[in-house]
Order: C-alpha cells, then structure tokens, then sequence
C-alpha cells in the first residue's frame, strides 16, 4: 500500500508549509504529498517549494480545478516544477469544481465538463510528448482557438521546454460517466466518497467500461487508485468526528448551489439520502450548528481511521483488502503518520 501526506489548502492569512512533516513522510517511505485549491492559494506552487526541500517523493495535486488554467498552462506549471524536482516526481491530479467556483470565481463557463475533460487531458498529453506542434479539434476545447473573437493568426506551437513525456494524469471524479472517462484516458483516480472495504463494488462496472474503451490491456493491475483518510489516534472516538462535522457540514450543504452540488450528491450515493438533505437545509438556512450536528457519525467514520491504535489497526483491514493502492493521509499527529507506516509495511528512506 503507497502512502501520501495531505497538506490541503496551504493557508488563509500566512504561508506556513509543513516542511518538517512532509520530510518526516519522506522518511517514512510515504510515496507522495498532496496540495489542493478553492479560491485562495493554488495547488502548484507549494509543490515547487517542496521540491526544493525533499529529494525523492512524489509531488501531487488533489486537485488542480481545471478551470483555473488553460491545459497548455497546467502542462508548462506541472513540467517546470517536475523538471526542477529532478524529473519523475509530479503527479497532476485535475478536476472541475463546480459551477459556483468556475463561473464566480474563473469567470470561466460550466459547459460540458465531460468534454472539457477529455479535451484538457489531451491537449496536455501533446504538450508532454511534444511530438509535432499542438492542433487538438475539441468539443470544448480547440488549439489554435478558433472560437468568438479569434483573429485567425493563431499559430500551432510545440512545448520549449523538453518535459517528460510520461508525467502521469490523474483524475477527481464520482459520476459514471466520469468515472468511465478517468479509467478510460488517466494513469489514475482520486475517487470521491470512497468507502473502502466494498471492494469497488459500486465503481467497478464503470471502471471496467472505460479499461474496454482505452484498450492495450488497461486494467486495474495497471492503474492507480488513491482515497484519502483522517487519521487520528484518540481515546474519544466521538469526539474527534463531531470535530470534523462543520467542516463537511459546509461541503454537503454549502459548497455548491442547491441543485449541483458534488459533496452533497456524494452523500446521497452512499446511501445518506435524509442526512444529506437536511444538512443542505440547515445550512443554506444559516443554521450551520445544526447542520453540523446533523452530519452521521457513520458516513465520517466509515472513511476515516480513528480511535485508539488498536481499533485503528482493525479497521485498517478494510483498506489493506481492498483493490486500493493508495492512501492520503490526513494527519496531524506524528504517532498517526508513524502508525500508518508500519501498517503499510513501508520502509524508511534515507534522505
């Protein structure tokens, strides 16, 4: 089992990366670090400065929101900092958002995020390979632009830089379709709501049909599947999740508008159908304590591992038999990250 370290979103007022935890996960044999983005600091360049501080692990972003780049950028921002690392090190973890974000915050349109993300991965796989000057004739997206506007000059162009070719592209995605699509053209999946232990039950057809669309023996021997998990070692099981309620309480009921919203549909998919309503009620109505408090402990706990270190090594079962080969961990404590090492049989790194 690979491990990451998530630092999420670095920071609202300073800027204060967790250098010595993201070395100490080096050290630990973790495989990876992860960045995020809302609308406030962007995922690329703490990896840029974290790779300046460690020499061997992976830097990844969950996620990049697609909108927040054209793919020709998000190709030159992952290459530079992947070159800069000494090469082999970034994982380009993309995703959509939502409406709210891309169009309130990128000024960008919602459209078609299917295609959108069929066309961006394309066009960055070009500009990886760059084997001829980029043309891509998208649904969504088009290189030169054609569009409203062009003046026709567009000029096709091949990357200066000479990136790796093989820098991998994994997608965040949870509806069918994109589902299918991230099996079907990414190297991996960073899913949302995944509850291990169900063995892929419900994702599996999905991910079946999109390894039959890619062709050349795509399987799941050959792709990557990383789910995050909280992790805290506690006495007070009950606690440490009615710690974590307001913020999914914001996510299920605020992230999002009313009738799109991916956190809240998540809920409802696994089966929270009620909770998830009335915390998207509760919330939308300013009454955020009760939305908190009407959050399951269930749907946290079953995502999650917390507790004292035994009932964590139990629970952790669940995820070492799963079809998983990878976990985010969310940690904040230096026995949690420790702890979830020797449960991964991980060997420590010199570095």
């Amino acid at each position: 089992m690979k491990l990451g370290i998530s630092i999420g979103n670095v920071g609202a007022r300073e800027m204060n990366l967790p250098i010595e935890k993201v070395q100490l996960a080096e050290h630990l044999g973790y495989d990876s670090v992860w960045t995020a983005e809302a609308y406030g600091s962007d995922a690329v360049t703490p990896l840029a400065f974290l790779a300046a501080v460690t020499s061997r692990i992976r830097l990844g972003t969950s996620i990049m929101q697609l909108a927040a780049r054209t793919p020709a950028n998000a190709a030159m921002s992952v290459g530079t900092v992947d070159a800069m690392a000494g090469g082999n090190r970034f994982i380009a973890g993309i995703g959509v958002s939502g409406p709210q974000i891309v169009e309130g915050w990128y000024g960008e349109p919602w459209g078609k995020p299917y295609w959108r993300i069929r066309d961006y991965v394309q066009i960055m796989r070009k500009i990886f390979e760059r084997e001829r000057p980029v043309i891509h004739e998208g649904r969504e997206i088009s290189l030169p632009y054609v569009g409203e506007g062009a003046t026709g000059l567009g000029k096709p162009l091949r990357s200066i830089l000479h990136m790796n070719q093989n820098i991998p592209i994994w997608l965040g995605t949870g509806t069918e379709s994109n589902v299918k699509l991230t099996a079907e053209i990414a190297d991996g999946w960073l899913p949302l709501g995944y509850v291990p232990g169900q063995k892929l039950e419900s994702f599996r057809p999905w991910l079946e049909e999109g390894f039959r669309r890619a062709g050349g023996g795509k399987s799941l021997e050959n792709f990557e599947i990383q789910v995050s998990a909280t992790v805290n070692i506690t006495d007070d099981v009950k606690g440490a999740l009615d710690a974590m309620k307001p913020g999914t309480a914001l996510y299920v009921g605020g992230m999002g508008h009313r009738t799109k919203n991916f956190h809240n549909d998540n809920m409802v998919r696994r089966g929270y159908v009620d909770a998830a309503k009335r915390i998207q009620e509760l919330f939308l109505a300013g009454r955020k304590e009760e939305a908190a408090a009407a959050v399951p402990d269930e749907f946290l706990d079953e995502t999650a591992l917390i507790g004292p270190v035994e009932r964590i090594r139990e629970r952790y079962k669940l995820w070492a038999d799963d079809p998983i080969t990878g976990i985010t961990v969310n940690a904040h404590q230096t026995e949690a990250m420790e702890l979830m090492a020797e449960l991964a049989d991980l060997e420590p790194v010199k570095v």
